[in-house]
């Protein structure tokens, strides 16, 4: 933290300890999954402008921050290379054991694990659906939209072969969305009328999507109404 704000020269900060603390209401286990949260406190001589916009006290700055302990998958699943015209994401790393005429990086896809009942090119029931949940916080009439339209991609799906192969569901009242066996959907507030954001916590040994993680600002509904208006 320390270092990035130096290198956007917001000003130059040091770890203040006798302000910095566990957060016992952060520590979470789950069956996956565990989660420890922490308030740094930073301290600097002067604080830059951006710094300063949103702090009482420019020369002093708490972040809060997780670290998260994940149990990685079995080996069962199959990767599969990343081809720069397949259009998905990708997960690389370095491999100094490959043949010297083949290409050092190595590029996995990122991907769910989606399984066949009946393996095959034919049409067939899957193990295991691949399953995001809306939160709950979310107002209607937007819910029920947003259900809606994630549910479109249930049709997508049967009609690749992989029948019932993705569901959208709303989180469960006793569910955390911090527990990685739940993909979400989350409703948060931010200053900006920005573009939802996608983010996925992957295996970094095959690019097995773990937890998929898709965030949607509240404001994103005001711009799709204005650029709709305009359009019409």
């Amino acid at each position: 933290v320390a270092s990035v704000l130096q290198q956007t020269e917001q000003g130059n900060y040091r770890l203040d300890l006798s302000r910095s603390v566990i957060l016992p209401k952060g520590i979470k286990s789950f069956e996956k999954n565990a989660d420890v949260d922490v308030q740094l406190t930073f301290k600097g001589d002067v604080a830059g402008a951006q710094v300063a916009q949103v702090t009482p006290d420019g020369t002093l700055m708490s972040v809060r921050m997780r670290y998260s302990f994940v149990e990685l998958p079995d080996t069962d699943y199959q990767p599969r290379a990343y081809h720069p015209m397949s259009g998905y994401l990708s997960d690389e790393y370095q491999d100094y054991a490959t043949p010297f005429d083949q290409p050092l990086v190595q590029r996995f896809i990122l991907r769910h694990r989606l399984q066949k009942v009946h393996p095959g090119p034919a049409p067939s029931e899957v193990v295991k659906p691949i399953t995001y949940y809306l939160d709950p916080g979310v107002p209607e009439p937007i819910r029920s939209a947003l259900l809606d339209g994630a549910r479109w991609w249930e049709t997508a799906f049967t009609r690749a072969g992989f029948i019932n192969g993705f569901k959208v569901e709303l989180l469960p009242v006793d569910a955390d969305p911090q527990d990685i066996r739940y993909n979400m959907i989350q409703w948060v507030h931010r200053a900006t009328r920005g573009w939802s954001y996608g983010a996925a916590l992957t295996d970094p040994r095959t690019g097995e999507i773990i937890k998929g993680q898709v965030t949607l600002g509240s404001l994103r509904v005001r711009q799709d109404y204005l650029i709709a208006k305009g359009l019409t």
